[in-house]
């Protein structure tokens, strides 16, 4: 655990990110149930809290993979933090839709994107990684070569975690669920007994509720 990952858990809480519903579980899109949400789209409407991931991303990108050369979002969630990104690092931006437009090209990736270039990828959250390695097919199928991927958040399901190994992505996370579950605990975020639900839950996510 380090300081950027506790931080950006201080900041997802106290921005109000983060929803807890125990009682009336979400449903995410690969069909789980969750008593957690972590919308990190209202990290945008906090200038202060934007502008540090912004720079962590930064870091990260010259810290792991220096020869990059375009910078893509995956839509919706990081297109506009991938962009900021881009911007700071002087690189030129692309964004991978989650389906192909239906209408005009019918294009999947959106911007120049040459065959050979070497791109590094923004997601704003991991989960099962369903999603985020679509956009990674995407481009490599684009012709284009994918670095690897930086996220603002993970839950860190060894599902998506051996997808990552398969699909051969390296992945760096900002923050995650436990400096999440951790920072939550020690500001009183949530009681105790929100605290063991969450455990049961990321137990066996996939069948929680079931």
């Amino acid at each position: 655990m380090n300081n950027i990952e506790e931080t950006i858990a201080h900041q997802l809480l106290q921005i109000k990110a983060i929803k807890l519903q125990p009682a009336n579980p979400f449903t995410w899109a690969s069909g789980w149930l969750s008593p957690i949400y972590c919308d990190n789209r209202k990290t945008l409407s906090y200038p202060e809290v934007r502008t540090y991931i912004r720079d962590r991303f930064a870091d990260e990108i010259r810290a792991h993979f220096a020869d990059v050369e375009v910078i893509a979002g995956v839509a919706t969630g990081a297109i506009a933090q991938g962009a900021l990104v881009a911007d700071v690092l002087g690189k030129p931006f692309i964004y991978v839709r989650s389906s192909p437009k239906g209408h005009g090209l019918e294009n999947l990736v959106e911007g120049k994107l040459l065959p050979g270039q070497k791109v590094v990828v923004i997601e704003d959250l991991i989960s099962t990684g369903g999603s985020s390695l679509k956009a990674v097919d995407a481009i490599r199928n684009s012709g284009a070569e994918v670095l690897g991927m930086v996220a603002i958040f993970s839950y860190g399901f060894q599902l998506a975690n051996q997808q990552f190994e398969e699909k051969k992505v390296k992945l760096k996370t900002l923050s995650n669920y436990k400096t999440l579950i951790k920072v939550a605990v020690d500001t009183g975020y949530v009681t105790s007994e929100e605290v063991e639900t969450l455990e049961q839950w990321r137990q066996n996510p996939s069948q929680w509720k079931k």
